[in-house]
Protein backbone atom coordinates (compact mmCIF):
# COMPACT_ATOMS: atom_id res chain seq x y z
CA UNK A 1 0.00 0.00 0.00
CA UNK A 2 0.83 3.58 -1.00
CA UNK A 3 0.13 6.46 0.62
CA UNK A 4 0.10 9.84 -0.80
CA UNK A 5 1.16 12.86 0.73
CA UNK A 6 -2.44 13.99 1.59
CA UNK A 7 -2.95 10.51 3.21
CA UNK A 8 0.17 10.68 5.35
CA UNK A 9 -0.22 14.21 6.78
CA UNK A 10 -3.85 13.31 8.11
CA UNK A 11 -2.73 9.58 9.56
CA UNK A 12 -0.23 12.18 11.89
CA UNK A 13 -3.13 14.13 12.58
CA UNK A 14 -5.05 11.17 13.43
CA UNK A 15 -2.42 9.90 15.81
CA UNK A 16 -1.92 13.22 17.45
CA UNK A 17 -5.48 13.71 18.10
CA UNK A 18 -6.20 9.89 19.03
CA UNK A 19 -3.29 10.59 21.31
CA UNK A 20 -4.96 13.25 23.35
CA UNK A 21 -8.20 11.36 23.47
CA UNK A 22 -6.03 8.87 25.23
CA UNK A 23 -5.49 11.29 27.86
CA UNK A 24 -8.61 12.48 28.11
CA UNK A 25 -10.76 10.37 30.78
CA UNK A 26 -14.19 9.40 28.45
CA UNK A 27 -16.31 6.64 30.35
CA UNK A 28 -19.40 6.21 29.04
CA UNK A 29 -21.64 9.12 31.06
CA UNK A 30 -18.62 11.11 31.29
CA UNK A 31 -17.66 11.80 27.90
CA UNK A 32 -17.90 15.70 28.20
CA UNK A 33 -13.98 16.18 28.33
CA UNK A 34 -13.96 14.29 25.09
CA UNK A 35 -16.61 16.02 23.45
CA UNK A 36 -15.02 19.34 23.81
CA UNK A 37 -11.59 17.96 22.34
CA UNK A 38 -13.06 17.02 19.30
CA UNK A 39 -15.48 20.47 18.91
CA UNK A 40 -12.10 22.35 19.20
CA UNK A 41 -10.10 20.33 17.43
CA UNK A 42 -12.48 20.40 14.70
CA UNK A 43 -13.01 24.41 14.90
CA UNK A 44 -9.55 24.28 14.26
CA UNK A 45 -9.40 22.20 11.04
CA UNK A 46 -12.00 24.85 9.88
CA UNK A 47 -15.05 22.17 10.29
CA UNK A 48 -18.43 23.17 11.65
CA UNK A 49 -20.00 20.91 14.28
CA UNK A 50 -23.05 20.01 16.35
CA UNK A 51 -23.82 18.67 19.66
CA UNK A 52 -26.57 17.26 21.63
CA UNK A 53 -25.06 15.94 24.78
CA UNK A 54 -21.57 14.67 24.32
CA UNK A 55 -22.80 13.53 21.10
CA UNK A 56 -21.01 15.26 18.24
CA UNK A 57 -21.69 15.41 14.24
CA UNK A 58 -20.98 17.46 11.43
CA UNK A 59 -22.62 17.44 8.16
CA UNK A 60 -20.87 17.29 4.59
CA UNK A 61 -19.90 21.12 3.51
CA UNK A 62 -22.20 20.50 -0.13
CA UNK A 63 -25.07 18.82 1.68
CA UNK A 64 -27.88 18.16 -1.36
CA UNK A 65 -30.54 16.71 0.11
CA UNK A 66 -31.71 15.24 -3.26
CA UNK A 67 -28.30 12.61 -2.87
CA UNK A 68 -28.17 9.88 -0.84
CA UNK A 69 -26.67 10.42 2.32
CA UNK A 70 -23.87 8.52 4.59
CA UNK A 71 -23.09 7.83 8.13
CA UNK A 72 -19.70 7.86 9.25
CA UNK A 73 -19.67 6.59 12.86
CA UNK A 74 -17.89 5.83 15.99
CA UNK A 75 -17.89 6.14 19.42
CA UNK A 76 -16.38 8.12 21.64
CA UNK A 77 -16.60 6.97 25.20
CA UNK A 78 -14.63 3.87 26.98
CA UNK A 79 -15.28 1.18 29.56
CA UNK A 80 -13.56 1.55 32.68
CA UNK A 81 -9.86 -0.02 32.67
CA UNK A 82 -9.68 -3.47 33.98
CA UNK A 83 -7.43 -4.30 37.02
CA UNK A 84 -5.10 -6.10 35.10
CA UNK A 85 -3.28 -2.93 33.26
CA UNK A 86 0.19 -2.75 33.60
CA UNK A 87 0.40 0.79 31.90
CA UNK A 88 -1.30 4.35 32.80
CA UNK A 89 -4.39 3.41 30.69
CA UNK A 90 -4.58 7.54 30.07
CA UNK A 91 -0.82 7.67 29.36
CA UNK A 92 -0.72 7.49 25.32
CA UNK A 93 2.43 5.75 25.01
CA UNK A 94 4.27 4.59 21.22
CA UNK A 95 6.64 1.88 21.24
CA UNK A 96 7.39 1.43 17.04
CA UNK A 97 4.06 1.17 15.65
CA UNK A 98 1.82 0.83 18.56
CA UNK A 99 -0.14 3.20 20.30
CA UNK A 100 -1.01 2.45 23.63
CA UNK A 101 -4.03 4.00 25.65
CA UNK A 102 -7.23 3.21 26.94
CA UNK A 103 -9.80 3.19 24.11
CA UNK A 104 -7.06 3.09 21.47
CA UNK A 105 -8.88 0.16 19.40
CA UNK A 106 -11.74 0.59 20.76
CA UNK A 107 -12.84 2.78 19.18
CA UNK A 108 -10.60 5.84 18.89
CA UNK A 109 -8.72 4.12 15.99
CA UNK A 110 -12.22 4.00 13.98
CA UNK A 111 -13.57 7.33 15.42
CA UNK A 112 -10.07 9.38 14.48
CA UNK A 113 -9.89 7.66 10.75
CA UNK A 114 -12.94 8.42 9.69
CA UNK A 115 -12.61 11.85 10.59
CA UNK A 116 -9.86 12.58 8.57
CA UNK A 117 -11.59 10.71 5.66
CA UNK A 118 -14.21 13.27 6.50
CA UNK A 119 -11.93 15.88 6.16
CA UNK A 120 -10.53 14.40 3.29
CA UNK A 121 -13.64 13.41 0.93
CA UNK A 122 -15.06 17.40 2.76
CA UNK A 123 -12.81 18.63 -0.13
CA UNK A 124 -13.57 16.80 -3.07
CA UNK A 125 -17.16 16.37 -5.36
CA UNK A 126 -18.96 14.07 -4.33
CA UNK A 127 -22.57 12.86 -6.01
CA UNK A 128 -23.28 11.74 -2.09
CA UNK A 129 -22.99 13.66 1.39
CA UNK A 130 -21.53 12.76 4.48
CA UNK A 131 -22.60 12.73 7.84
CA UNK A 132 -19.93 12.22 10.75
CA UNK A 133 -21.29 11.08 13.76
CA UNK A 134 -18.85 10.56 17.00
CA UNK A 135 -21.34 9.15 19.32
CA UNK A 136 -21.57 8.81 23.24
CA UNK A 137 -22.36 6.14 25.97
CA UNK A 138 -21.83 3.21 23.47
CA UNK A 139 -20.33 0.93 25.57
CA UNK A 140 -23.82 0.95 27.90
CA UNK A 141 -26.19 1.47 24.92
CA UNK A 142 -27.21 4.27 26.61
CA UNK A 143 -29.98 6.97 26.19
CA UNK A 144 -28.33 10.02 25.95
CA UNK A 145 -26.01 8.17 22.65
CA UNK A 146 -27.21 8.01 19.24
CA UNK A 147 -30.63 7.46 20.09
CA UNK A 148 -30.72 10.71 21.41
CA UNK A 149 -28.94 12.39 18.38
CA UNK A 150 -30.13 10.19 15.26
CA UNK A 151 -33.41 12.45 15.71
CA UNK A 152 -31.73 15.60 14.85
CA UNK A 153 -29.23 14.68 11.77
CA UNK A 154 -30.89 14.23 8.34
CA UNK A 155 -32.54 10.76 6.68
CA UNK A 156 -29.42 8.62 6.77
CA UNK A 157 -29.27 6.05 3.78
CA UNK A 158 -26.67 4.04 4.82
CA UNK A 159 -24.00 3.92 7.30
CA UNK A 160 -20.05 2.91 8.14
CA UNK A 161 -19.39 2.08 11.45
CA UNK A 162 -15.81 2.04 13.10
CA UNK A 163 -15.43 -0.30 15.27
CA UNK A 164 -12.50 -2.88 15.38
CA UNK A 165 -12.93 -5.21 12.39
CA UNK A 166 -9.02 -5.85 10.68
CA UNK A 167 -11.23 -3.58 7.91
CA UNK A 168 -13.19 -6.60 7.17
CA UNK A 169 -16.79 -5.73 6.38
CA UNK A 170 -18.92 -7.18 9.40
CA UNK A 171 -22.26 -6.67 7.34
CA UNK A 172 -24.22 -8.43 9.97
CA UNK A 173 -24.13 -8.41 14.22
CA UNK A 174 -26.02 -10.10 17.03
CA UNK A 175 -28.47 -8.37 18.94
CA UNK A 176 -28.48 -8.27 22.71
CA UNK A 177 -31.42 -9.01 25.41
CA UNK A 178 -30.77 -9.38 29.10
CA UNK A 179 -33.28 -11.21 31.08
CA UNK A 180 -33.80 -11.46 34.79
CA UNK A 181 -35.40 -14.32 36.33
CA UNK A 182 -36.76 -14.94 39.65
CA UNK A 183 -37.77 -18.26 41.31
CA UNK A 184 -39.90 -18.16 44.64
CA UNK A 185 -40.47 -20.23 47.43
CA UNK A 186 -40.66 -20.21 51.58
CA UNK A 187 -38.25 -19.89 54.03
CA UNK A 188 -37.13 -21.98 56.69
CA UNK A 189 -35.21 -23.84 59.05
CA UNK A 190 -32.58 -26.58 56.57
CA UNK A 191 -32.00 -28.77 59.85
CA UNK A 192 -36.55 -29.57 59.91
CA UNK A 193 -37.00 -29.42 56.01
CA UNK A 194 -38.97 -26.60 56.15
CA UNK A 195 -40.55 -24.28 53.90
CA UNK A 196 -40.07 -24.44 49.57
CA UNK A 197 -36.49 -24.04 48.46
CA UNK A 198 -36.91 -21.72 45.64
CA UNK A 199 -33.23 -22.89 43.85
CA UNK A 200 -35.05 -26.75 44.01
CA UNK A 201 -38.46 -24.24 42.48
CA UNK A 202 -35.88 -22.97 39.41
CA UNK A 203 -34.04 -26.23 38.69
CA UNK A 204 -35.99 -27.46 35.84
CA UNK A 205 -36.53 -24.09 34.43
CA UNK A 206 -32.90 -23.89 34.64
CA UNK A 207 -32.04 -27.19 32.81
CA UNK A 208 -34.36 -26.46 30.08
CA UNK A 209 -32.56 -22.82 29.48
CA UNK A 210 -29.48 -24.76 28.75
CA UNK A 211 -30.62 -27.49 26.53
CA UNK A 212 -32.60 -25.23 24.47
CA UNK A 213 -31.70 -24.93 21.13
CA UNK A 214 -32.79 -22.09 18.08
CA UNK A 215 -33.61 -23.74 14.95
CA UNK A 216 -32.92 -21.24 12.65
CA UNK A 217 -29.37 -21.08 11.97
CA UNK A 218 -27.89 -17.96 10.30
CA UNK A 219 -24.84 -18.25 7.46
CA UNK A 220 -22.94 -15.15 9.27
CA UNK A 221 -23.89 -15.45 13.03
CA UNK A 222 -24.56 -19.00 13.53
CA UNK A 223 -27.86 -19.76 16.06
CA UNK A 224 -29.50 -17.38 18.41
CA UNK A 225 -27.59 -18.35 21.83
CA UNK A 226 -28.94 -17.70 25.46
CA UNK A 227 -26.39 -18.45 28.83
CA UNK A 228 -27.27 -17.97 31.88
CA UNK A 229 -24.79 -16.07 33.80
CA UNK A 230 -25.50 -14.92 36.96
CA UNK A 231 -27.37 -16.92 39.77
CA UNK A 232 -28.06 -15.64 43.34
CA UNK A 233 -30.19 -17.51 46.46
CA UNK A 234 -29.64 -17.84 49.73
CA UNK A 235 -28.33 -15.66 53.02
CA UNK A 236 -26.79 -18.03 55.17
CA UNK A 237 -26.03 -22.15 55.08
CA UNK A 238 -29.12 -23.07 57.91
CA UNK A 239 -31.95 -21.00 56.18
CA UNK A 240 -33.96 -22.50 53.19
CA UNK A 241 -34.03 -19.86 50.53
CA UNK A 242 -37.29 -18.10 49.45
CA UNK A 243 -36.02 -16.00 46.29
CA UNK A 244 -33.71 -16.82 43.64
CA UNK A 245 -32.90 -14.28 41.00
CA UNK A 246 -30.49 -15.76 37.29
CA UNK A 247 -29.67 -13.47 34.34
CA UNK A 248 -30.11 -14.77 31.18
CA UNK A 249 -27.90 -12.99 28.45
CA UNK A 250 -29.54 -13.55 25.09
CA UNK A 251 -27.53 -12.74 21.61
CA UNK A 252 -30.09 -12.97 18.75
CA UNK A 253 -29.46 -13.57 15.16
CA UNK A 254 -31.45 -11.67 12.48
CA UNK A 255 -34.47 -14.66 12.36
CA UNK A 256 -35.16 -13.53 15.86
CA UNK A 257 -36.79 -10.44 17.04
CA UNK A 258 -36.29 -10.14 20.68
CA UNK A 259 -39.43 -10.05 21.22
CA UNK A 260 -40.31 -13.09 20.11
CA UNK A 261 -37.38 -14.91 22.09
CA UNK A 262 -38.45 -13.51 25.65
CA UNK A 263 -42.19 -14.49 24.88
CA UNK A 264 -41.02 -17.78 23.99
CA UNK A 265 -39.07 -18.38 26.72
CA UNK A 266 -41.75 -17.01 29.33
CA UNK A 267 -43.92 -19.19 27.88
CA UNK A 268 -41.86 -22.55 28.52
CA UNK A 269 -41.22 -21.54 32.14
CA UNK A 270 -42.87 -24.48 34.44
CA UNK A 271 -41.58 -21.86 37.96
CA UNK A 272 -39.89 -19.41 37.05
CA UNK A 273 -40.90 -15.21 36.30
CA UNK A 274 -38.95 -13.50 33.80
CA UNK A 275 -38.55 -9.79 32.90
CA UNK A 276 -36.61 -8.38 29.74
CA UNK A 277 -34.54 -5.26 30.83
CA UNK A 278 -34.77 -3.96 27.10
CA UNK A 279 -35.92 -5.26 23.47
CA UNK A 280 -33.99 -2.15 21.33
CA UNK A 281 -31.17 -3.75 20.87
CA UNK A 282 -32.05 -6.19 18.14
CA UNK A 283 -29.76 -7.97 15.89
CA UNK A 284 -28.47 -5.47 12.56
CA UNK A 285 -27.56 -6.51 9.35
CA UNK A 286 -26.67 -4.97 5.32
CA UNK A 287 -28.05 -6.94 2.19
CA UNK A 288 -24.84 -8.69 1.40
CA UNK A 289 -25.29 -7.40 -2.60
CA UNK A 290 -25.68 -3.64 -1.56
CA UNK A 291 -23.16 -1.48 -3.46
CA UNK A 292 -20.93 -0.51 -0.53
CA UNK A 293 -20.61 -4.00 0.41
CA UNK A 294 -19.82 -5.00 -3.11
CA UNK A 295 -17.53 -2.79 -3.25
CA UNK A 296 -15.70 -3.94 0.15
CA UNK A 297 -15.56 -7.44 -2.07
CA UNK A 298 -13.81 -6.17 -4.78
CA UNK A 299 -11.12 -4.23 -2.94
CA UNK A 300 -10.84 -7.50 -1.77
CA UNK A 301 -12.42 -7.86 1.85
CA UNK A 302 -14.23 -10.79 3.03
CA UNK A 303 -17.80 -9.87 4.79
CA UNK A 304 -18.18 -11.81 7.78
CA UNK A 305 -20.91 -11.79 11.06
CA UNK A 306 -20.20 -9.92 14.67
CA UNK A 307 -20.75 -12.10 17.80
CA UNK A 308 -20.72 -8.37 19.42
CA UNK A 309 -22.99 -5.32 20.01
CA UNK A 310 -22.37 -1.94 18.58
CA UNK A 311 -24.52 1.23 18.33
CA UNK A 312 -25.16 -0.38 14.51
CA UNK A 313 -28.39 -1.93 16.79
CA UNK A 314 -30.01 1.00 17.33
CA UNK A 315 -29.63 2.33 13.30
CA UNK A 316 -33.04 1.70 11.59
CA UNK A 317 -31.13 1.79 8.27
CA UNK A 318 -28.50 -0.04 6.45
CA UNK A 319 -25.31 -0.39 8.09
CA UNK A 320 -22.55 -2.23 9.02
CA UNK A 321 -18.88 -2.32 10.73
CA UNK A 322 -15.27 -1.21 8.94
CA UNK A 323 -12.68 -0.10 11.05
CA UNK A 324 -9.09 -0.52 11.91
CA UNK A 325 -7.90 -2.70 14.78
CA UNK A 326 -8.80 -6.17 16.33
CA UNK A 327 -12.29 -6.73 18.33
CA UNK A 328 -10.12 -9.16 20.52
CA UNK A 329 -8.17 -6.18 21.93
CA UNK A 330 -11.30 -4.50 23.04
CA UNK A 331 -12.20 -4.33 27.22
CA UNK A 332 -8.67 -5.41 27.54
CA UNK A 333 -5.25 -4.69 29.66
CA UNK A 334 -2.81 -3.12 27.79
CA UNK A 335 -5.14 -2.02 25.07
CA UNK A 336 -3.14 -0.88 21.69
CA UNK A 337 -3.92 -0.31 17.77
CA UNK A 338 -0.93 0.37 15.57
CA UNK A 339 -0.54 3.20 13.91
CA UNK A 340 -0.25 1.33 10.35
CA UNK A 341 -3.40 0.03 11.33
CA UNK A 342 -4.82 3.51 11.28
CA UNK A 343 -2.98 4.43 7.84
CA UNK A 344 -4.37 1.57 6.24
CA UNK A 345 -7.59 2.60 7.75
CA UNK A 346 -7.49 5.93 6.16
CA UNK A 347 -6.11 4.71 2.61
CA UNK A 348 -8.78 2.02 2.55
CA UNK A 349 -11.88 4.24 3.58
CA UNK A 350 -10.94 6.85 1.13
CA UNK A 351 -10.78 4.19 -1.68
CA UNK A 352 -13.89 2.76 -0.93
CA UNK A 353 -15.64 5.85 -1.21
CA UNK A 354 -14.18 7.35 -3.94
CA UNK A 355 -15.74 5.54 -6.11
CA UNK A 356 -18.99 6.98 -6.96
CA UNK A 357 -21.28 4.48 -8.32
CA UNK A 358 -20.97 2.36 -4.72
CA UNK A 359 -23.20 5.28 -3.77
CA UNK A 360 -25.97 5.04 -5.68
Amino acid sequence: MLLNMEEIRYTHDAVELLKQLIATPSVSREEQQAADLLVRTANEWGLTCQREGNNVWMLHPHFDEQRPTLLLNAHIDTVKPVSSWTRDPFAPTIEGDTLYGLGANDCGGGLVSLLQVFRIMADRPCDYNLVYLASAEEEVSGKDGISRVLPLIPHIDVAIVGEPTGMQPAIAERGLMVIDGYAYGQSGHAARNEGINAIYEALDDLVWLRDHRFRRSSKLLGPTKMSVTVVEAGTQHNVVPDRLHFVIDVRTNEYYHNEYVFEFLRRHMKKCELKARSFRLHSSAIAEDHPLVERCKQMGMQPFGSPTLSDQALMSFPSFKLGPGDSARSHAANEFIRISEIENAIHTYVSLLSTTDSHK
